[in-house]
């Protein structure tokens, strides 16, 4: 068995494993994932053959994320799966690192340090369309605000992620909120497996952050959007379901050092591989 760093099209190949897993990646991720870290995407690789994967990227010099953590089928049960996992997290040092986690598997993690903060809960549905003169593309200038903007709603930075998952891509796009009532935000959306998904959405308000909501939902009209609302956030999933969104299911977040403290406001999750 080699344990090694994972290339870009072996990502892509990863990614589809995590389709077959039921995760809807977006089309568009692979080149965003790596240019977070790309010292953080592992394989284990068995008799030329693609075993497992993982990735925990260092975001910081104080933070990492634990995502994509996948066996093959036809080689689980044979311990390759933990020997990566142990693997992967030595490239994380001594930073506190955090993973969303489905809840069944939390005692597992707990077994390798990680305790349970709090909990986010995937929300899907059709929303009504409602363009806004408010909303605009975001622009080049507007990087650097929205990167300290997440960082200040997380508690925690990740700017190479950022500053490509931000940037517009062939099925991925940003918009900006200017509109004087509410304040302002910004949300990304980008095309899946399977519908739209939107993530991160940074708001002052619940005003703002439902105009970008339903203003995503003009640009895509009738198509299925998902939306990784953090349980802090009360106010944003009450509105999700009242505009009929279903909540399809909920994933632990833990972490393995001192927790960050998210900041005020109305935020989402940018993507569950990577926090």
């Amino acid at each position: 068995m080699i344990l090694r760093k994972m290339t870009l099209a072996e990502l892509t190949t990863v990614l589809d494993w995590a389709a077959s897993e039921g995760w809807n990646p977006g089309l568009d991720d692979a080149a965003a994932f790596l240019a977070a870290d790309p010292d953080g995407f592992f394989v284990a690789e068995l008799d030329g053959a693609l075993a497992a994967a993982i990735s925990v990227v260092n975001h910081s010099d104080s933070f990492a994320f634990l995502g994509l953590y996948i066996c093959h089928p036809d080689y689980r049960g044979r311990g390759i799966g933990m020997a990566l996992w142990t693997h992967a997290l030595a490239h994380a040092g001594d930073r506190t690192v955090g993973l969303d986690g489905v809840p069944a598997q939390q005692e597992n993690y707990r077994r390798s340090g990680f305790v349970y903060a709090s909990e986010t809960a995937r929300f899907e549905g059709v929303l009504s369309p409602a363009p806004s003169a408010s909303l605009r593309p975001a622009e080049a200038a507007d990087l650097s605000g929205m990167i300290a903007r997440c960082a200040a709603a997380n508690g925690y930075g990740m700017e190479p992620f950022l500053d490509s998952w931000l940037r517009p891509a062939g099925t991925r796009q940003t918009l900006v909120f200017e509109g004087e009532a509410g304040g302002p935000g910004f949300a990304t959306w980008r095309r899946c497996q399977r519908g739209v998904k939107i993530g991160p959405l940074v708001a002052d308000s619940l005003e703002t952050a439902r105009a970008l909501l339903h203003g995503i939902a003009a640009e895509v009209p009738g198509e299925q959007l998902v939306v990784d609302v953090p349980r802090e956030m009360t106010e944003l999933a009450a509105h999700c379901r009242a505009e009929g969104m279903d909540c399809v299911f909920s994933t632990a977040r833990m972490y393995r050092g001192a927790a960050p403290i998210a900041g005020s406001g109305i935020h989402t999750i940018a993507t569950l591989e990577l926090g």
